[in-house]
């Protein structure tokens, strides 16, 4: 058999669409896994009849590609990545290409692309969004590392990406790990609104009573608007309608309030404070799932600690789609962009990325997990003004806060007033909120600060550092 053009290491779900992926796209591949079984079964199954072969170890899988071979991994994240650059290091030669697909820390990635190029290899850390279905039919994907070693794997990727109107849904990040830190901000933005949808869902069943069907009519109203159009919403309203099949109850309410992560927003926040830059909607749904893990601590405060009853208060009403509720969704959407595109631009700066904002908001607005009809204004936004420092502040979101930021503050009060927890909601009010103020009380922390420490004060009124004696 000819040698082929792609090779994959690790056959999970992702790993086995993405390689059919490609090979769909006119590129024959090889395909290895840590156990042989699995491969086998995967040529015996989804591979069968189709243009990929497959490795019992990795000299045979290395000695199957051609020249420069190019390799995609889809192993978990961490030691097992080094792992695998270790044991197939030896069979590469110069100009061979490696590419890791999954959630790695882009430190990591910054490491592994000075190691694998000091050997003549090159690195590229790609973030991957999409999910099964995605890497099947067109994902979002986000490489970094030299521009040479994209430039090796542009043909196959640009392909193998989700298209739109403007191009293919890949494009070079940046150097280094950018593609990686790019992917973590995406899955931040993607818990912000996950947590921020599943907020309205509690308030609908909380405070109005309404059942799957009713709360899922107005998430159909939501998903046809320029504002709220995209995939979470739309995959938000399938969970609300689907019933169990055993009673005809609504599934959801037979699921766990326990979410699970895989670290991802955990990143994206912890960099967000390494750099300063404030992200509180994204963290308040990380928190909102670390929140959720301790269910049976919930359970027992439940019966101890008495808040307020549920009350009923304005959210609107179906037939204009829930208007206050809606202001306070699409405003809270805003602010994880706003807050996720400000900590990529401050990285930008920090770590010498040159990324380019227009770029990865076009890229996201197919295949990804966080796609939206909102990534066009902005890409727009950016376009527009390049030097952008936050999304807010652009004329077509200024009149987005403008307009809707009555509604977030009625919910946010009602909600407070009812004891329903809404941490994103409550989060993005205080973020806009400290963002429009001119003027913050942190000058009587500095205060504090000297008073305490002697750690000095600037003033409005006077050039340079001062310090009083507070305490005489």
């Amino acid at each position: 058999m000819s040698k082929s053009h792609f090779g994959l290491i690790g056959l999970g779900v992702m790993g086995e669409n993405l390689v059919l992926n490609a090979e769909r796209n006119g590129f024959s591949s090889v395909v290895y896994n840590r156990t042989y079984s699995k491969t086998e079964e995967f040529l015996n199954a989804r591979g069968a009849g189709k243009n990929i072969q497959g490795a019992t170890d990795l000299k045979d899988f290395v000695d199957k590609l051609e020249r420069p071979r190019r390799i995609l991994m889809m192993v978990k994240a961490g030691p097992a990545v080094d792992a695998v650059v270790d044991q197939i290091s030896p069979y590469l030669e110069e100009g061979d290409l490696l590419i890791d697909g999954g959630n790695s820390d882009y430190q990591d990635t910054e490491r592994r692309v000075q190691q694998l190029e000091s050997k003549s290899f090159g690195f590229i850390g790609m973030g991957v969004s999409g999910g099964a279905k995605g890497a099947l039919e067109g994902p979002s994907m986000m490489p970094g590392g030299t521009k040479s070693s994209y430039d090796a794997i542009e043909s196959l990727v640009s392909k193998m990406a989700a298209q739109v109107e403007d191009g293919p849904c890949v494009t070079y990040i940046g150097p280094g790990g950018s593609g990686h830190l790019v992917k973590t901000v995406h899955n931040g933005i993607e818990y912000g609104i996950e947590q921020i949808l599943a907020e309205a869902y509690d308030l609908m069943k909380r405070v109005k009573g309404m059942s799957g069907v009713q709360m899922a009519d107005v998430l159909a109203q939501w998903n046809a608007t320029e504002e709220l159009s995209s995939y979470l919403v739309e995959i938000t309203e399938v969970c609300l309608r689907t019933k169990d099949p055993d009673d005809g109850a609504d599934l959801v309410e037979k699921i766990m309030d326990q979410a699970g992560q895989k670290g991802t927003g955990l990143w994206t926040v912890v960099t967000a404070l390494q750099m300063g830059a404030p992200v509180p909607t994204i963290y308040a749904s990380l928190n909102g799932r670390v929140m959720s893990s301790i269910k049976q601590q919930r359970v027992h405060a439940e019966g101890i600690l008495k808040g307020p009853a549920v009350i009923d208060f304005d959210l609107g009403q179906p037939g204009d789609a829930m208007a206050p509720l809606m202001d306070a969704v699409v405003l809270s959407c805003v602010a994880s962009y706003a807050q996720g595109m400000e900590l990529l631009r401050i990285a930008s700066n920090d770590l010498d990325y040159s990324l380019h904002m227009p770029s990865i908001a076009q890229i996201w607005k197919g295949g990804c997990i966080i796609r939206s009809r909102l990534l066009k204004r902005i890409q727009d936004a950016f376009n527009s003004d390049p030097q952008l420092e936050n999304l807010m502040i652009d004329p077509w979101f200024a009149e987005q806060v403008n307009r809707r930021l009555p509604g977030l503050a009625k919910v946010v009060a009602g909600a407070a007033e009812a004891g329903i927890p809404v941490p994103c909601f409550s989060s993005t009010l205080d973020y806009i909120n400290s963002y429009r103020t001119g003027r913050l009380p942190q000058n009587l922390v500095q205060a504090m600060r000297d008073c305490f420490g002697s750690h000095t004060y600037k003033r409005v009124d006077q050039d340079g550092s001062f310090h009083t004696e507070w305490l005489n």
